[in-house]
């Protein structure tokens, strides 16, 4: 039997996979989560065979709580699943750990197929995404100006080319909009642009947003 938690902030989504895996016989949620917080503090009291988690959650996000799990547990296996498209944060979690991406628009029996082929110790990736990891590796060491953004920057910078206000980015991150304006300027200043219209011209030319 897999051992499965499932951490997303809405408790209707959680409802719903749950009852897509309680379709197959070789699964079990055996608990839940809705928020990062609540996700560490019960990897931390139980063991759990994979991690289904959400990248838009309160308090703590998602790739935040992506790199504190394999920060305290390197070999938990942990399945993205988010309503957010491969281009824009799929090889980033990758990259930070992640063992399979899915987006929720995905078919049930792929739900299934990933949570199963990561428990045995395998990566589920779409083709789109290994090709971009491939894509990324073969640039190294000239990156493109995103890549050399850490983790936080490049969430705030995908927000902010998303058209997303300022003061609505802190209230999502639970960051004061001072912090926020200076990821803002440090993006900017990294990535050689003048401003949100560039910024967000940048972010379309590359795949990055919708």
């Amino acid at each position: 039997m897999i051992r499965i938690i499932v951490a997303d902030d809405h408790p209707v989504v959680r409802a719903g996979i749950k009852e897509i895996l309680a379709e197959d016989p070789t699964l079990t949620v055996t608990d839940e989560a809705g928020s990062g917080y609540e996700l560490l503090r019960k990897i931390r009291e139980q063991e759990f065979d994979v991690i289904v988690l959400d990248i838009s959650m309160p308090g703590i996000d998602g790739l935040d709580t992506l790199k504190q799990i394999k920060s305290e547990k390197p070999k938990a296996r942990v399945l993205i699943l988010t309503i957010h498209p491969e281009a824009r944060y799929a090889v980033r979690c990758v990259r930070m750990g992640a063992d399979g991406y899915l987006t929720k628009g995905s078919a049930p029996t792929e739900l299934i197929g990933a949570i199963k082929r990561i428990s045995q110790g395998r990566k589920y990736i779409s083709l789109s995404v290994a090709e971009k990891l491939t894509e990324e590796l073969d640039q190294e060491p000239g990156k493109l100006p995103h890549q050399a953004l850490s983790d936080r920057e490049y969430q705030v910078m995908v927000m902010i080319s998303s058209g997303i206000p300022l003061k609505e980015i802190a209230d999502q991150l639970s960051l004061s909009t001072k912090t926020v304006s200076t990821y803002r300027s440090r993006i900017l200043e990294k990535m050689k642009l003048n401003n949100n219209a560039e910024l967000m011209l940048y972010a379309i030319r590359n795949g990055l947003i919708d």
